[in-house]
């Protein structure tokens, strides 16, 4: 064997050893305090030390066998920590320490992954150790080695909602699989929801890393460090905290908008806004609602007014609510029917065992239940959501139904402990406009963007339609639409 091949293979069993360390990795792979490193003679910083350690410890531990217990960790920080660096180097780890590694790189937009994130890892690439191991395209770092470029290699992928299947294909049964979300906030739900299913493999190493910002409060990278937090090793990363950040700029965004703000959270301390920039209702004030308990004298004398909000696709639900005054609860969530007889029986049969005094129904696709309530004397009202809003604030009855649900939730509105509820009354963005009127986008876009039709959101916005007041009941005829001309909104 002569010097050179000599020197090769001592690489190979050096980088071999540190198959489930990957902080000795890194630290043995760049030549730190040199070069372009020059400026980092202690290699990564703290909290990166803390992450790499955190998964050769789960993976020494020989626990790794499958989605259950996959390696799975998210990162919300403020800007300027490193996470890109991170990511590089896990990337790098992965693939030099275990033969055949698989995986998916994937980024909030693709300008973000093929100019910051992949440019990145195309840098760290270059000043590793083991740079001729793998060759860096625009799209992929792939093995040299001939026999092995299609099985051992890292994928650059911009996501799409209607093109998951590199997602769906995350298989590599018996090796490893590393997944890497980057500026993860703005990853549409139906990606997280395609990854998670494909990571099955049984006796596998699987690695799945979530970076990002936390720019948004709702949608799957919140939802790691809230509903799935069980599944989720979380961290949220103050970059004051970190040694390679502006500390002075830092400062003066906390003089100028305060250490509460939203600006603040999100751009340095890595914590969830109270409500994303075009958020229409904060996620602060449906969690005070979610957590109210009225006694029904705060409620039981207001009008009663029930709602109907029918299937707006195959995959929604049919919902019939009931608000009154500051009590909303759904009474029934039902699959898709379009037999308008049958959904008008159930709909008269709950207006009299509640006894309300309203119904009102989302006309976009209640014109036949309006039909067959008329034949059975009902006096059912149809909402349509497009038509003029009454307040001129608002572009339309949607928005100015969804701001009647704004304003009562403030007033002290209370809903059930209702999940689906919950998404879907903080999920609507507002639409800029010159004007300044309010604009809710539309049930398109929000699907666009990952997220369900809010057929129930629109059940308990249904309920500020129109006024109403007490029907009187057992005099025929009198009042018999439950309208009435004065109104107190937060009452009825």
């Amino acid at each position: 064997m002569t010097p050179e091949e000599q020197l090769k293979q001592e690489l190979i069993e050096d980088i071999a050893s540190f198959t489930h360390d990957p902080l000795g990795y890194v630290l043995y792979s760049f030549d730190w305090g040199a070069g372009e490193l020059a400026k980092f003679p202690d290699g990564p910083d703290q909290w990166q030390r803390d992450v790499l350690n955190e998964i050769g410890d789960k993976l020494k531990s020989g626990a790794i066998s499958g989605a259950s217990e996959a390696i799975q960790i998210a990162v919300a920080s403020g800007h300027g920590i490193g996470k890109s660096a991170l990511i590089c180097w896990l990337i790098k780890w992965g693939l030099d320490t275990f033969e055949d590694t698989k995986g998916v790189v994937t980024a909030n937009t693709d300008n973000q992954l093929r100019t910051k994130t992949w440019a990145e890892l195309a840098k760290w690439h270059r000043l590793s150790i083991t740079r001729d191991w793998f060759n860096c395209s625009a799209t992929a770092l792939a093995s040299v080695d001939k026999a092995h470029e299609k099985t051992w290699r890292i994928d650059a992928i911009p996501w799409s909602e209607n093109n998951t299947e590199a997602f769906a294909g995350l298989h590599n049964q018996g090796r490893r699989i590393i997944v890497v979300f980057d500026e993860a906030s703005k990853i549409a739900d139906p990606i997280w929801e395609v990854t998670e299913g494909a990571l099955t493999d049984n006796d596998t190493e699987i690695i799945w890393v979530a970076f990002g910002n936390p720019t948004q409060n709702t949608g799957r990278f919140r939802e790691c460090f809230r509903k799935f937090r069980h599944r989720w090793s979380c961290r949220q990363i103050d970059s004051r905290t970190v040694k390679i950040t502006n500390k002075k700029q830092m400062q003066q965004w906390v003089d100028d908008y305060g250490e509460d703000s939203d600006f603040v959270k999100v751009r340095v301390r890595g914590m969830f806004p109270s409500a994303s920039a075009k958020q229409f209702i904060s996620v602060e004030d449906v969690d005070e609602a979610q957590k109210r308990h009225l006694r029904a004298d705060q409620y039981d004398f207001a009008p009663k007014i029930l709602t109907v909000d029918p299937s707006w696709s195959g995959d929604d639900p049919f919902v019939i609510g009931l608000r009154q005054g500051l009590r909303f609860r759904v009474l029934r969530s039902i699959p898709k029917n379009d037999n308008d007889i049958q959904m008008a029986n159930l709909i008269a049969q709950l207006e009299d065992e509640h006894e309300a005094d309203a119904v009102f129904i989302d006309a976009g696709y209640g014109t036949g239940i309006k039909s067959a309530g008329d034949t059975m004397g009902r006096a059912w009202q149809l909402v349509w959501f497009g038509e003029k809003a009454t307040d001129h604030g608002f572009l339309n009855k949607r928005s100015e139904m969804w701001g009647g649900i704004k304003t009562w939730l403030k007033a002290g509105g209370a809903i059930e402990d209702d999940a689906e509820l919950y998404q879907d009354l903080i999920s609507p963005e507002t639409v800029p406009r010159m004007d300044g009127k309010i604009q809710l986008e539309s049930k398109p876009d929000m699907k666009a963007r990952g997220l369900p039709s809010p057929n129930k959101g629109d059940a308990l916005a249904l309920s500020f339609a129109y006024p109403v007041g007490k029907r009187y009941r057992g005099i025929p005829g009198l009042n018999k639409s439950g309208l009435a001309t004065e109104y107190d909104p937060y009452a009825g």
